[in-house]
């Protein structure tokens, strides 16, 4: 799996098509937060921003293999193992750039009652909840289940925000935490929302890799 996770890391990379998930990531953060904010709510966007960053990532890695290269991998490493490796690249890689956001982040912002290891970590917490949440939503928008790219699209966009709006979803309680909380609670407020987004993401990408294996 290492292996098969280097290669599509550098197919992603060769192909620079993260640049775009990135600048937008990059844009959303610099507009929307301001140095000397609060820092809670700083975090509240910046973990909200990133689900569907990481779904945008998540597609493109999905997708970014060629035919004839996927014709020689797969029947070697098998499409299921391929595909889950997919996945993981397109979410880890969201995952990276979520982790240097909340740095940058609490270090600009306003720390003030919460403390700035408290807010790391729930900072930390909530973009890894938002990226599970986003992870599943590219991988439900993508290949196998949906492969006509208008309707890929289009799911992407519409999944990834009612992932956000949506009651029940982890991304919202997350959010919703990050946003009204202080202290210590929010770090407590945070765990059923791991747990959830843990649950749900290992349960697609699973889905994910069998229907690879059945479908292609």
């Amino acid at each position: 799996m290492t292996a098969l996770v280097r290669y599509h890391a550098g197919l992603l990379l060769r192909s620079q098509r993260w640049l775009a998930p990135l600048v937008l990531y990059a844009a959303v953060l610099a507009i929307g937060i301001h140095a000397g904010e609060p820092v809670l709510g700083a975090l509240a966007l910046t973990a909200a921003a990133l689900l569907p960053v990481t779904a945008w990532a998540v597609r493109i890695c999905l997708t970014q293999e060629p035919p004839a290269a996927r014709a020689v991998v797969a029947p070697a490493a098998g499409r299921g193992r391929g595909h889950l490796a997919a996945l993981l690249t397109g979410a880890g890689g969201a995952v990276l750039a979520g982790v240097a956001a909340v740095g940058a982040v609490v270090a600009v912002t306003d720390t003030r009652g919460v403390g700035a290891a408290a807010a790391v970590t729930a900072g930390l917490l909530g973009a890894t909840v938002c990226a599970l949440v986003g992870a599943v939503v590219g991988a439900l928008a993508s290949r196998p289940f949906l492969k006509a790219t208008g309707w890929s699209l289009a799911a992407l966009v519409l999944v990834a925000l009612l992932a956000l709006v949506a009651p029940g979803s982890p991304a919202r309680h997350a959010v919703t935490v990050l946003t009204t909380g202080s202290g210590a609670g929010v770090l407590t407020g945070l765990l059923p929302s791991g747990a959830g987004a843990l649950v749900l993401a290992a349960a697609v990408a699973a889905l994910a890799r069998r229907a690879t294996a059945r479908l292609e």
